[in-house]
């Protein structure tokens, strides 16, 4: 069966899905975890296939940390899963109740988007945070991760898709593709997939959004920064760069580039550069930064560069309006960060730097689903139109209207036989 007729099918099964109750829906997210737990080795078989296979081709080794599905990793799925269940049901909640006439009554109801495809990288524990994210807004998903994790993304499949049929989901309720090429197919799905969210580098997501007729929601570059004002506790400030850069650097909320407050260079940079030696983080310098550390110079040209690595870039800022438009202008509008004591300047920078998570006084990396306790993520989303920021539940269910009356037909008020008398209930 090609990806066509199998992407109809999850679309004719989405209302099923969409009619499951919250409690059918928790219990195959517990199914989920005890499959995962139960049959752990299996999974880490599969992921020692992957991992070897990634050090033969010399994959960087923030990378292979990504790669890895192991006791830790599982345990924060589960975690996930846990505070999912936790969380109320996204679905058939009232958001607005309004008497048009007598017996005449609106309301509009939250509900799954319906069938969604997620193209993401190669990362196992991605794969288990989707499925949950998407069963629990009862939508169908299709997914596709990263072919360096291929074994362990379907071992992981294969016993979720098992554990959510057993508990009466439908048998359209997900689907696994594998293959590179099977993503064009995917693409041309527009009368069965209903939104796209594509992970991966600005080049890929482009691709995406150029090569289909389907909905894309999602983020290209991670080009994530941190502010150092002048007014920066410089512990604090060593403490919150550092975990923004090499917490794990691998993924799109690491910061990749450090903007300091030129009157704070002297005493932070001396020992920040100490700091990323130990660590083993490359500092990319522009002049004023070359001036007085050894680093490797460069120009505007690095403004634009998303790392995934144990790499920054640095440069100096007369004040907060410039590290602002630094900010705007070269940032991705996904996460950047302020250190300072002094509140007006904090106040300033997180009204004017538009991207979707602003942070003063704390590490880029907060920038997830799990840590906003949304359980998990499916990804992060900057652009402004329905969702922004790490998309959890919220971000995967929409709207219906439904009006219920008792022989009402627009004629009698448009002929003035009868008029609207609006009020909410």
């Amino acid at each position: 069966m090609s990806i066509q007729q199998q992407a109809a099918q999850l679309k004719l099964d989405s209302p099923l899905m969409a009619s499951s109750s919250n409690e059918v829906r928790n219990q195959a997210l517990l199914a989920i975890k005890n499959a995962l737990i139960t049959n752990k080795e299996t999974v880490f078989a599969a992921n020692q296939e992957d991992m070897t296979a990634a050090a033969l081709s010399q994959v960087p080794a923030p990378v292979m940390k990504r790669l890895k599905f192991d006791e830790s990793k599982l345990a924060g799925v589960c975690e996930g899963i846990d505070n999912l269940i936790a969380l109320p049901d996204p679905l058939h909640q009232v958001q607005l109740a309004r008497e048009l006439d007598s017996e005449l009554v609106l309301q509009r109801v939250t509900c799954p988007i319906g069938v969604i495809g997620v193209i993401f990288e190669a990362r196992p524990d991605a794969l288990v945070q989707i499925s949950a994210l998407c069963i629990k807004s009862g939508n169908c998903a299709i997914l596709k991760g990263g072919s360096e994790t291929l074994h362990t993304n379907k071992a992981l499949f294969t016993l979720i898709y098992k554990a959510v049929t057993e508990c009466g989901l439908p048998t359209g309720c997900m689907l696994q593709v594998e293959a590179r090429e099977e993503i064009s197919q995917l693409l041309s799905c527009h009368d069965s997939i209903d939104l796209l969210i594509p992970r991966g580098s600005n080049a890929f997501v482009q691709y995406i959004m150029n090569n289909t007729k389907i909905p894309v929601m999602g983020h290209a570059d991670g080009i994530c920064h941190v502010y150092a004002d002048k007014d920066a506790d410089i512990e604090k400030a060593v403490r919150i760069i550092v975990d923004s850069k090499t917490q794990y650097p691998a993924v799109c909320n690491a910061a990749e580039t450090l903007l300091i407050h030129k009157d704070l260079v002297p005493r932070l940079l001396p020992v920040l550069a100490q700091s990323f030696q130990a660590l083993s983080v490359k500092i990319r310098g522009t002049k004023e930064i070359k001036e007085l550390i050894d680093c490797e110079l460069v120009g505007e040209e690095a403004f634009s560069m998303e790392y995934l690595d144990y790499i920054m870039t640095v440069t100096t800022v007369e004040d907060v309006a410039q590290a602002v438009n630094h900010i705007n202008r070269y940032g991705s509008h996904h996460t950047d960060s302020i250190i300072t004591e002094n509140s007006e300047t904090a106040d300033i920078f997180m009204e004017l730097v538009d991207s979707a998570s602003v942070y003063c006084n704390c590490s880029t990396r907060f920038a997830d689903g799990f840590r906003y306790g949304f359980g998990a993520e499916v990804g992060v989303s900057t652009g402004k139109l329905h969702a922004r920021g790490p998309v959890g539940l919220d971000g995967l269910v929409t709207y219906k209207y439904k009006l219920k009356g008792n022989g009402h037909v627009v004629a009698d008020y448009a002929e003035g036989r009868k008029k609207f008398h609006f009020k909410d209930l």
